[in-house]
């Protein structure tokens, strides 16, 4: 660890970019995420085009977010057994191949909504080793007293990408067509590979020997690790409790997101126009969220503060399916945006804090699975109630179920303890 990082305490604003490696991780992040809403912004246009379903707009999504279901834990595994800067170039070196391929296939307009599913299971599959190992790296970078301030910049970076990629997005479509967002998105990938080249190699880094190979790669080598990363979730009974808010979370609440087109179309009647202001509402909340808690640069309460963030989140989801006022919809998703995001920054920064290092990446895998893996089945299970009991009446008994399960762990979570 750099002495420069030594000198900063936890309790300077934004201290975590004081960190160079963090500071030179976190610019290429910022790139690279900005690339990557760009691609989403565009494949979902591409397959409205093409297709003018909204079945096929879930079925990419779907594709896209079943690797993570599948092969997340033993990304944790391979994250744990190899060094995470390497791991994370490869990865990123990996996500330029699908951003070509779209880039390709639509320039010379020989795309199908089937190529573009297998594409997105692909890039899904590489981002299931990515996540675990990007999130656990960030506490490589910084001091377990800077690990918070990272996380909640880590977020900022997301969300704030997922505002601005869009916009750029939308603009390079007009200007340039569709196949040009996929083609920068694949050049934003550089920045993030140019900035984990520049990380300096940390003291545990090693040269592996042939036969070590083979016994990383293990399958009963795999098969115990992955055991162990999950009975210590289990037995750590503070870390069990939230990963089943945020599974509950993720089946339940998140997946609202998908069906903002039917509230801003047939509820609130605001259009196109309307959606991307609803859509930015949360965005917005959910990057006011990650500033402040970067700002703060540490929590000291964490169990009281997931607590309240988690119920505003519920509580924010709740009011708006019940709304059919535009601007009062907008400022529900602000604050359900806020509520989530602070709540996932911070139970993140708990689990981290509380994880040996050399169980960290597994236990991040099954962060990222029951965050991302369970998303789908999410979907699917709001959707079929949207089916019916029309889509508000599926998002009210969704939210409505995440309230009580945040109310049944309200007194656990305000006396977490670390």
């Amino acid at each position: 660890m750099e002495t420069r990082s030594v000198e900063i305490g936890a309790h300077e604003r934004f201290s975590a970019l004081y960190v160079r490696d963090f500071r030179i991780f976190w610019i290429g992040q910022v790139i690279s995420f900005s690339g990557t809403w760009m691609q989403s912004i565009a494949q979902g246009w591409l397959v409205y085009s093409l297709t003018k379903s909204p079945l096929y707009l879930g079925l990419v999504a779907a594709a896209s977010s079943v690797p993570v279901l599948l092969f997340t834990l033993i990304g944790g595994v391979v994250a744990d057994r190899f060094t995470k800067r390497n791991l994370l170039i490869v990865t990123q070196t990996l996500s330029m191949i699908p951003a070509l391929l779209l880039g390709i296939l639509t320039e010379f307009k020989i795309i199908t909504v089937g190529e573009i599913m297998v594409v997105a299971f692909f890039l899904g599959t590489v981002n299931a080793f990515d996540v675990p190992a990007r999130q656990s790296f960030l506490s490589e970078m910084v001091q377990k007293g800077h690990l918070m301030n990272a996380i909640a910049l880590n977020s900022a970076a997301f969300n704030g990408a997922r505002v601005v990629g869009p916009v750029i997005a939308g603009l390079a479509i007009a200007a340039m067509g569709v196949a040009a967002c996929f083609y920068i998105n694949a050049i934003s990938f550089l920045a993030a590979i140019i900035a984990l080249s520049m990380i300096k190699r940390r003291r545990e880094e090693t040269h592996f020997s042939a036969e070590g190979y083979r016994q990383k790669v293990n399958a009963s080598i795999v098969w115990r690790d992955l055991s162990e990363g999950l009975r210590f979730v289990k037995n750590e009974k503070d870390i069990f409790r939230i990963m089943l808010l945020v599974a509950t979370f993720s089946l339940f609440g998140i997946p609202y997101v998908t069906f903002l087109p039917v509230f801003a179309e047939d509820i609130l009647k605001v259009g196109p126009k309307g959606l991307g202001f609803l859509a930015g509402s949360s965005g917005l909340g959910a990057l006011s969220a990650a500033l402040i808690i970067a700002f703060k640069g540490e929590i000291k309460r964490k169990g009281s503060f997931m607590s309240i963030s988690g119920l505003t989140f519920c509580a924010s989801l709740l009011l708006f399916s019940l709304s059919k006022n535009y601007l009062f919809s907008c400022l529900a998703l602000t604050f359900a945006g806020w509520g989530i995001v602070s709540f996932l920054a911070t139970g993140n920064s708990f689990i981290q804090l509380s994880t040996p290092d050399a169980l960290r990446g597994r236990v991040m895998s099954v962060y990222a699975l029951v965050f991302l893996g369970v998303a789908p089945v999410g979907s699917y299970l709001i959707g079929n109630v949207a089916a019916l009991a029309g889509t508000p009446g599926a998002v009210c008994l969704g939210s409505a179920i995440c309230l009580i399960v945040s109310f049944s762990l309200f007194g656990y979570l305000r006396t977490l303890k670390r």
